[in-house]
């Protein structure tokens, strides 16, 4: 059984509590907005949510190092 895809609500629930704030407030309004328009963080995205993806589906297994600096490139070092 595949694992179901969080919704976009349910995203920015997550990163609004992380930031201590309620998912309609200004702070959590303006970063939807900028997610929705922001070409670069969609590439971002993107890129996290398709290698997530490939190690998922071959179920890839990396040596520590490995998936350190590949954490690092995607600038996801602090979610290890």
């Amino acid at each position: 059984m595949s694992e179901e895809k969080p919704k976009c609500k349910d995203v920015m629930q997550h990163i609004c509590e992380s930031l201590g704030e309620e998912l309609n407030s200004d702070k959590c309004v303006a970063i939807k907005n900028h997610l929705d328009n922001c070409t670069n963080c969609k590439s971002y995205y993107k890129t996290v949510e398709l290698t997530i993806d490939f190690y998922k589906q071959y179920k890839v297994e990396i040596p520590k190092e490995t998936h350190s600096r590949l954490m690092n490139f995607l600038d996801l070092s602090d979610c290890d």
